[in-house]
């Protein structure tokens, strides 16, 4: 007989299998999470409370977190995705009042929003500043500029002639909002687990002495993600400044810690504990089913972020477990 049927002490999962658990472990909170709101949250099940759920918050922290995915999946983080967000709503809502037709609008927010993720890459690969002081500057810079611009935080708003109906927008009876979130995961997903670049991009971000030593050409490639990031958070700036009819200064801060915890609660999906889109959304929809929720059970908005803190610690306890030892 085999000494390990004496062995009085359990037997313990392996590394991988451990692993594999912790994968299944967030889709199954998920799901319980799903099933609480259901049974004790009035209305939570109803088309109109999902329909807002999905349309009204996910979209927009979706857009944000896939950004921030780009950032972190390549070792650093972007804490001007605000910045970026509000400087595209703010030159949307200002073309559009200044007579500008629909499509110069939206070019000139995508560019004033891409042109935050521009001068972060500037820093990082001109000065070789850190992404985080790189990004942290572009935040105080582009919060005091706001500041100056709206008279001290005064929100403008959109004219009712020059208000576009983005928002409400369907393709083959698709929410426009829903379809430009799909576009933009399915093109930033591809890029990050298919692609040379994304490639290059988890290398970075995995083992960055060893992609230094190896020839990338670290610099380039970090003021790419950034830009990259900037182009996504200009989307949402568009999509929040239409469905508010309004820009509305510093906005944007309030989606940059939920983007961080979804991307951090997306990484324990991946196998190898990477960033990556599809995760990402998981952890946007994690969060805000969680606020939703809480929200109609009656629970106020500081209580909420108490308990969006504590699921982003529960998760990351999770990963930490879930490490192969010496990782």
């Amino acid at each position: 007989m085999s000494d390990s049927y004496l062995d009085p002490r359990p037997a313990r999962l392996s590394w991988p299998s451990r692993r594999a658990a912790l994968r299944l472990a967030l889709p199954a909170l998920f799901v319980a999470i799903l099933a609480f709101f259901a049974l004790a949250a009035p209305g939570f099940l109803s088309l109109g409370n999902l329909s807002s759920l999905l349309l009204n918050n996910f979209v927009l922290l979706a857009m944000v977190a896939i950004g921030m995915t780009c950032a972190i999946a390549a070792g650093g983080i972007d804490l001007s995705v605000g910045t970026a967000l509000d400087f595209s709503a703010l030159a949307f809502v200002a073309l559009l009042n200044a007579g500008s037709g629909l499509p110069l609008a939206l070019g000139g927010a995508l560019l004033a929003g891409t042109l935050v993720g521009a001068g972060n890459a500037g820093l990082i690969a001109g000065l070789r500043i850190s992404p985080f002081l790189a990004s942290l500057g572009s935040l105080f810079i582009g919060t005091s500029a706001q500041q100056l611009l709206s008279d001290g935080g005064q929100p403008n708003y959109l004219a009712p002639e020059a208000r576009p109906d983005l928002a409400g927008a369907r393709f083959f009876g698709v929410p426009l909002p829903l379809l430009a979130v799909a576009a933009l995961a399915a093109v930033y997903g591809l890029a990050l687990a298919r692609g040379r670049f994304g490639r290059q991009v988890l290398a970075l971000g995995n083992q960055p002495l060893v992609a230094r030593y190896s020839g990338l050409a670290e610099r380039r490639i970090a003021a790419w993600v950034f830009v990259a990031g900037a182009f996504a958070c200009a989307l949402a700036g568009i999509l929040l400044a239409a469905t508010v009819n309004a820009y509305v200064p510093m906005s944007g801060n309030a989606f940059l810690m939920n983007a961080i915890g979804a991307v951090f609660i997306g990484a324990t999906l991946n196998r190898h504990g990477r960033a990556n889109i599809p995760g990402t959304l998981l952890g946007v929809l994690f969060l805000n089913v969680t606020a939703n929720g809480l929200l109609l059970i009656g629970w106020s908005f500081y209580w909420q972020q108490v308990a969006t803190g504590a699921l982003i610690l529960l998760v990351l306890v999770f990963s930490f477990v879930g490490r192969r030892p010496g990782d």
